[in-house]
């Protein structure tokens, strides 16, 4: 089987150090199996992705050292290849028109607490059509019960960890699906949800080896079951430990983690970061 692998950020902000470890880890694993390294940008999310994030994960990776082969691929640019695998699933009666918001799922829902995985089904046909006519927002979900039922039951559902998961899940690890809830494919700000492109695209791009964070060990679970309904190969995973800052919380966009561009700014060389990351392209 060859060897191909990726990295796939979302131009909603600039590149930190977790982002550079992460595609580094990537690129590493890829040149020593003699394979291949791809760059994708996931910019289906059109109210925060913008240019000019792009324009600088571009040029902070080629900084990093790294090659990618191109034509780079878009997810912006594939719209209408998602829509058919969700149009294949609610032919099959795999998904159901949700209009309930967040807000409204969250009801009674102390803000400490947890989330609890959505299940739910489709409204009565007359009630439906009704609200249809009114335009009222509504979202597709993947039905748990119907897949279940389609595939006769989840237990021949499992992938491949070569890394660990977080909590130290490595080999043969079977699929919990169900642990995530019916899950929202396509919603009408964002066309499509990062599950069902992500399998689509690895699919695609025959992605061999999929190479992230701690932080994806569990969307590993539902993607698993989506390639099962798709008829999609599934990847061998290998997710790897997050990087801390000195406050001991990992680096992320929302917490304004130092950024790439900051370190260039202040005369780090991609030599410092790679040792300092422990790692090489």
């Amino acid at each position: 089987m060859a060897f191909v692998t990726r990295f796939a950020p979302s131009p909603t902000g600039l590149l930190h150090r977790g982002h550079a470890f992460s595609a580094l880890t990537a690129h590493r694993a890829a040149r020593e199996a003699g394979g291949r390294f791809l760059l994708r940008i996931e910019d289906i999310d059109a109210t925060r992705c913008r240019p000019e994030y792009e324009a600088a994960i571009l040029e902070d990776l080629a900084w990093l050292g790294l090659e990618w082969e191109q034509p780079v691929r878009r997810q912006s640019e594939r719209l209408a290849r998602y829509h058919a695998d969700i149009e294949a699933l609610r032919e099959r009666g795999l998904v159901y028109r949700c209009f309930k918001t967040r807000r409204e799922i969250d009801i009674g829902r102390a803000p400490h607490e947890p989330a609890v995985p959505y299940i739910g089904s489709a409204l009565p046909a007359d009630e439906e059509a009704e609200r249809l006519e009114r335009g009222e927002a509504f979202a597709w979900r993947l039905s748990l019960a119907a897949a279940r039922s389609a595939l006769g039951g989840f237990e021949g559902l499992s992938f491949l960890e070569q890394g660990a998961g977080p909590g130290g899940e490595t080999g043969l690890i079977q699929a919990r699906p169900e642990t995530a809830g019916d899950i929202v494919l396509a919603r009408k700000d964002v066309g499509v949800a990062y599950h069902l492109a992500v399998v689509h695209d690895d699919a695609a791009q025959g992605v061999s080896h999929v190479i992230r964070g701690h932080d994806l060990f569990e969307a590993a679970h539902i993607q698993r079951l989506l390639q099962a309904l798709l008829d999609l190969p599934t990847p061998i995973y290998r997710h790897h430990g997050l990087l801390v800052g000195p406050d001991g919380k990992r680096y992320a966009k929302r917490d304004k983690a130092q950024t790439l561009r900051e370190l260039r700014a202040m005369g780090m060389s991609p030599a410092d970061l790679w040792i300092a990351l422990g790692v090489a392209p």
